[in-house]
């Protein structure tokens, strides 16, 4: 796994703004910044009064920084990340990146976040590419689910790694294994678990990575990467790209107007006019994926899965059934449940944004995802409004 070293604390509570009128249990949906990215926000702003006093390197250390800070935390190099506003940027890039032939195969599964659907689907169209959608066989998507699926044809695996809907933890590796195997490539959207699940890029085997910045990384909308591994990156062909995108562009005063080349590294795919410091956006996500690494995602995984599993045990069980995998070690940072049915799960959850306890509501499922700053007093808050 990649290499993060964690900062002893004896309470994390303390870098969070207290939420003093809810019990927030929905990170997977979006994140509270740490005290420490609010402030970093604030001193942006407050640069802006004063911009003769930003150099023109000011552009590139912050997003440098932040490439430096994600590749430490998914054990890739710094010049294999590019800045996006999303995961489906990443995904975007692929799709129109890469050389198709009439014919290819993309193999994603049944129930996957949409940003599957709305990168895969027109592709079928424009590049007659045809998007094929596994069901699992049991109750989760397995990777022998996506093996079995896979032929000759097949160009790119694009899934999730942890499942937004269920919690599931995908086995990327066997499914890395086998599309190399097959000569296919394999697309992982890490949002649900970046950041809270201890990964290394080497491991894993992935082709490409794509991130939302605004769930585990704790950043704010907006925000997120896309790792491409570095034999790649000759491979995917750049879209019109923006000016600071090209190579040479540090230097103002000698910018490239015959021939602007792509830079020589994933900064290609930077989002326009987004990866500067004078974006605030950025200065939270300097500091919040910094946050990140120092924190550990190995502390927050070995934390979340106390508060998810006691969860499990206190659920009243003539009432509620897990919707998670119940083993650890197939299940990512958070856990579900769910009603009897689907219609008395969604009147218990709006019971309990009635009761401002704060999950989501996802596919029929209930989602519970904690963070450093829960505790078993919050787990216990939940049970008792599902069970008055």
């Amino acid at each position: 796994m990649a290499t993060t070293t964690t900062v002893p604390r004896t309470d994390w509570r303390q870098e969070w703004f207290e939420i003093e009128d809810a019990t927030y249990l929905n990170l997977a949906g979006q994140s509270p910044m740490p005290k420490v990215s609010i402030r970093a926000v604030q001193a942006a702003l407050e640069a802006k009064k004063y911009p003769h006093q930003k150099p023109d390197s000011t552009f590139f250390e912050v997003p440098n920084r932040i490439r430096a800070s994600i590749a430490k935390l998914i054990g890739g190099k710094a010049e294999e990340i590019a800045l996006t506003s999303g995961a489906s940027a990443g995904a975007m890039a692929v799709a129109y990146g890469l050389t198709w032939k009439p014919g290819d195969e993309i193999v994603t599964a049944k129930g996957e976040f949409p940003l599957q659907y709305t990168a895969w689907k027109p592709m079928e169209e424009r590049e007659g590419l045809k998007l094929k959608i596994v069901a699992p066989r049991e109750r989760f998507i397995s990777a022998d689910d996506l093996i079995a699926a896979m032929t000759p044809k097949t160009r790119l695996v694009s899934v999730s790694m942890v499942r937004f809907d269920d919690g599931s933890l995908l086995d990327a590796p066997r499914v890395a294994a086998a599309c190399r195997k097959q000569g296919a490539l394999l697309l992982l959207d890490v949002s649900q678990c970046c950041g809270a699940v201890p990964m290394d890029v080497n491991q894993l085997g992935a082709d490409f990575l794509v991130c939302a910045g605004y769930k585990w990384l704790l950043g704010p909308f907006g925000t997120g990467f896309f790792w491409v591994k570095s034999e790649h990156l000759n491979m995917i062909r750049p879209g019109p790209f923006y000016w600071m995108a090209v190579a040479g562009s540090d230097n103002f005063a000698a910018l490239n107007f015959e021939d602007p080349k792509p830079a020589p590294s994933a900064k290609r795919w930077d989002a326009p006019e987004w990866a500067s410091y004078f974006n605030f956006n950025l200065a939270a996500m300097d500091t919040s994926v910094d946050f990140v690494v120092r924190m550990g995602p190995e502390l927050v995984v070995a934390h979340n899965r106390k508060l998810v599993e006691f969860m499990f045990e206190r659920l009243p069980k003539d009432r509620c059934v897990p919707a998670s995998p119940l083993d650890a070690a197939q299940r990512g940072p958070f856990g579900c449940f769910a009603a009897r049915n689907r219609e008395k799960t969604a009147e218990l959850y709006q019971h309990l944004r009635k009761e401002n306890v704060v999950v989501s509501l996802r596919e029929g499922n209930i989602r519970v995802s904690p963070h450093l700053y829960n505790t078993e007093r919050d787990i216990d808050r939940l049970i008792s409004v599902i069970t008055a």
